[in-house]
């Protein structure tokens, strides 16, 4: 057997809300027939001691009394009474209860029901009671002649015509109540309607259990995710994009301008067009940017989507530098099999000598940059990193001078500033120089002009608490109308797809809480000036 499928929420809202407008309704209704029937009777009993009172206090019933036969004046004058003022009956009687008057003439001359006592008493008396006529709301007054009570007067109205009354009432307020309810069912079956497009008919528990799994893929996906809506402003983001972003707990419902990010980022995020696997920078990380625009008749919003690119983005580099490494000793062994083919032919023709001197010449020139690296830095990462540059700028012609004060000893460098991050900067910043000062003494046939060498300068030391790391050149330098804009993602002096490797850098130092600056080298090109903390209260503050 078929297990049927529980409503949806639309249904489910529109039972309820009919259900409430049906109970509020009938309590209306029951609340207002009480009321009427409370008020009717209360009216009623006004009425009937209006009309008793004022019949007792008639001088014509005084003087009818006095006569005869009363019951043949007074039944004249109680029914005129009694339809005049509405009641259903005038009934005029002695001080022992007989009638002398009656609605039913048949039943003048007999005793009187209901209590008359209060009345002989001299109180004016208002009571429900079973009479001839059935259940009525009476009232009882005495009539006084040379102050005593010569008679009596009851007139009243019976409950079934108070009830007659209040039942046209009631029917007419169900009338409207009924139409209210119509009215109420169409909007509210209109409304649910319209949910019911918007929740694609499903019911709460099955909203319940996606909103759970919407919770848990948000959090379990390691990439960012946000969502913003039609005003730019952030509507959903998961942890990884706070994290890639630099989010904070209150990052949704602001606005994306006023949440400090890169203006190239910030303009990507702002696209009206989709923007597929875009590179940009935040603070501190490299991220893919894939943007979508929700469009249902007008743009809702935007589903942006982030992938940290930063270690891939440091692997990029570290591939290039491995790279640069097995050309320059490529490189490096031709030339050493060219020497040593030199060597040979020395020998071979006898010069023994020359070929000695020749050799040693050669294995001091190379081993000299090495022994002064090696001896004045103790870390074995940039060690590594100043050799293998020194290789590759020679093979361009660019002479790599570590300066005389440069000292780094093993140990020093904290935890806190990763290697992979030295090896960003330094390396970057290296291999900018080297392209400027290659280009600066290249002439126009690719040839350098003789007496002009080109240099980079490096200096890395720890200096008042600090790495320093400063890296200078005797390249063009920068134009100082462009010194604000070098760090840029996609600023260079070499045409397109370049211009990431000073953004890398200022985002590396900004990991470490350093400082880096540009001015003029004593070269004459550009210097930059690399300051990072080396105490982990102050990098990690």
């Amino acid at each position: 057997m078929r297990i049927p499928r529980p409503r949806s929420l639309a249904a489910q809202l529109f039972a309820m809300q009919v259900v409430l407008v049906a109970a509020i309704l009938a309590g209306f209704a029951l609340f207002t027939y009480l009321t009427d029937r409370s008020q009717a009777e209360e009216s009623a009993r006004l009425q009937s001691r209006a009309a008793a009172a004022a019949a007792a206090r008639s001088p014509s019933v005084v003087d009818a009394v006095r006569s005869a036969d009363p019951s043949a004046v007074l039944q004249p004058y109680a029914e005129a009474l009694r339809k005049d003022a509405a009641m259903d009956f005038v009934v005029i009687m002695d001080p022992e209860g007989r009638r002398w008057t009656h609605p039913v003439p048949d039943r003048i001359g007999r005793t009187y029901l209901g209590h008359i006592e209060p009345a002989l008493a001299g109180r004016i008396y208002s009571e429900q009671y079973v009479g001839t006529l059935g259940l009525s709301v009476r009232t009882v007054a005495p009539v006084y002649d040379g102050g005593k009570v010569v008679a009596i007067v009851s007139a009243g109205i019976t409950v079934e015509e108070i009830t007659e009354q209040v039942r046209d009432q009631v029917t007419a307020l169900l009338a409207m109540a009924g139409a209210a309810l119509a009215l109420g069912g169409i909007g509210t079956y209109i409304i649910n309607a319209r949910l019911r497009r918007h929740t694609h008919g499903m019911n709460a528990a099955e909203l319940g259990r996606m909103h759970d799994y919407h919770e848990a893929a948000l959090h379990a996906v390691r990439e960012g995710l946000m969502m913003l809506d039609g005003n730019r402003r952030i509507a959903l983001a998961n942890d990884g994009a706070r994290e890639l972003l630099g989010l904070g707990d209150d990052a949704v419902g602001r606005p994306v301008s006023d949440l400090g990010l890169p203006p190239p980022l910030t303009g990507a995020l702002l696209a009206s067009e989709p923007r597929v696997d875009e590179v940009h920078l935040s603070a501190d990380r490299v991220v893919v940017v894939n943007t979508q625009p929700v469009v249902g008749g007008e743009q809702r919003g935007t589903v942006v989507t982030l992938r940290d690119h930063t270690d891939l983005q440091a692997l990029s580099g570290e591939l290039d530098s491995e790279r640069g490494f097995t050309q320059a000793l490529r490189s490096q062994a031709h030339e050493a099999a060219n020497r040593l083919h030199t060597v040979v032919s020395l020998i071979e023709l006898g010069r023994a000598d020359e070929a000695v001197v020749f050799a040693t010449a050669e294995l001091e020139l190379a081993q000299a940059l090495t022994d002064r690296v090696v001896d004045a830095v103790g870390e074995p990462v940039l060690a590594a990193l100043l050799l293998g540059k020194a290789a590759q700028a020679n093979e361009r012609g660019v002479e790599l001078v570590l300066t005389e004060d440069s000292r780094i000893d093993d140990g020093v460098i904290p935890r806190t500033l990763p290697s992979r991050d030295l090896v960003t900067i330094l390396g970057n910043l290296i291999d900018n120089a080297v392209d400027a000062a290659s280009e600066a003494v290249t002439g126009s046939d690719g040839v350098p002009p003789r007496g002009e060498r080109a240099r980079v300068t490096v200096a890395a030391r720890v200096e008042g608490g600090e790495l320093l790391m400063r890296v200078g050149d005797t390249g063009a330098g920068v134009d100082p109308g462009d010194a604000a804009q070098v760090f840029r993602r996609g600023w260079s002096t070499h045409g397109a797809g370049r211009g990431l490797g000073l953004a890398l850098v200022q985002q590396a130092v900004h990991r470490g809480r350093g400082t880096v600056d540009l001015a003029r080298s004593p070269d004459g090109g550009a210097q930059f000036t690399v300051r990072l903390p080396l105490r982990p209260a102050e990098v990690t503050a």
